[in-house]
């Protein structure tokens, strides 16, 4: 089934080459069922490919999945086209302002990590979101610095500078193997990492709330849960596609900033070769889960959440 997006969408016409179902507004008001309200509070400066990169996992299941875009009113976002989050994206404030039920909700990363949370120019208005979220949203995922913005906000866990930025595709291991989150991964998988901070895996572990779902020696903790999965909290980027760690890497080379190639991300390290993709198998299992898990336990009328 479809994930229902409008059609002028510029990841629209992608997501149809990829053979993603997509469905317009207009086909979908036809089908007599409910679908799946999940928000996608778009963080990322990369506007556009973030979009495909997470409508991407949200197509690959057998439920149909209504979209709502949001943004952070209180930020000028400078790398978005033109009117496109004007014309596609809500203002956060006008979803927390209602109350509108939501079956999940997404909250990506951004690139703010480096920041105190308090200083961020929006963190009141996440807060916010976050705290909206609680009650009016049967499961949210974070991911990445959202994951660190959601764990500090609801926990305290703070965040700790890393000696060097976690750059490369990691394998990471499986704490809970039945939890719902899981069904089908290997004892081990593959995960993209990208940042320069960490979650304080002490604070985690000793808190009577958190579960450690996925971690790995090498890049930390990778999954964490609360209230049995209606909290869900990603360090790293499931959802990156092929080349994404390619462009942060020349990017970063173009600054001028000290970085290094991307581990077991090249063909033997080597970034004059095309980087071999081996997470996206469990980053589509991984969102697919996600949804079944939210489809099977939220309740079909939202205003019982």
């Amino acid at each position: 089934m479809p994930i229902k997006i409008p059609r002028s969408l510029p990841a629209f016409d992608t997501l149809q080459e990829e053979r993603v179902f997509v469905m317009p507004n207009d086909r979908a008001e036809h089908q007599d069922i409910r679908p799946l309200r999940v928000g996608m509070l778009n963080l990322m400066p990369t506007t556009l490919d973030t979009e495909i990169q997470v409508l991407r996992l949200l197509g690959n299941s057998p439920l149909q999945v209504d979209i709502t875009f949001l943004r952070m009113g209180s930020h000028d976002s400078k790398n978005a086209p033109p009117g496109h989050l004007e014309k596609f994206y809500i203002n956060s404030k006008e979803i927390v302002n209602s109350g509108m039920r939501l079956d999940g909700l997404i909250i990506t990363g951004a690139p703010v990590e480096t920041l105190p949370f308090e200083e961020v120019d929006y963190w009141e208005e996440l807060s916010g979101v976050i705290d909206y979220s609680g009650k009016n949203v049967f499961s949210t995922m974070h991911i990445c610095w959202g994951a660190q913005a959601g764990l500090y906000r609801r926990y305290g866990i703070p965040k700790k500078p890393l000696a060097s930025k976690l750059f490369g595709v990691f394998p990471h291991e499986v704490n809970e193997q039945y939890s719902p989150l899981f069904r089908g991964f290997d004892d081990e998988f593959l995960a993209p990492q990208s940042r320069h901070t960490a979650s304080d895996r002490d604070a985690i572990a000793s808190h009577p709330a958190l579960t450690i779902q996925s971690e790995t020696r090498e890049a930390g903790v990778f999954i964490v849960t609360a209230r049995d999965c209606r909290e869900v909290y990603v360090t790293g980027h499931l959802e990156y596609d092929p080349l994404t760690l390619d462009r942060e890497y020349r990017r970063d080379l173009a600054k001028g900033l000290p970085i290094t190639p991307p581990k077991n991300y090249y063909p033997e390290d080597d970034p004059s070769r095309k980087p071999v993709v081996r997470w996206r198998a469990h980053a589509h299992l991984f969102f697919s889960n996600w949804l079944n898990f939210v489809y099977q336990e939220t309740p079909f009328n939202l205003d019982e959440l």
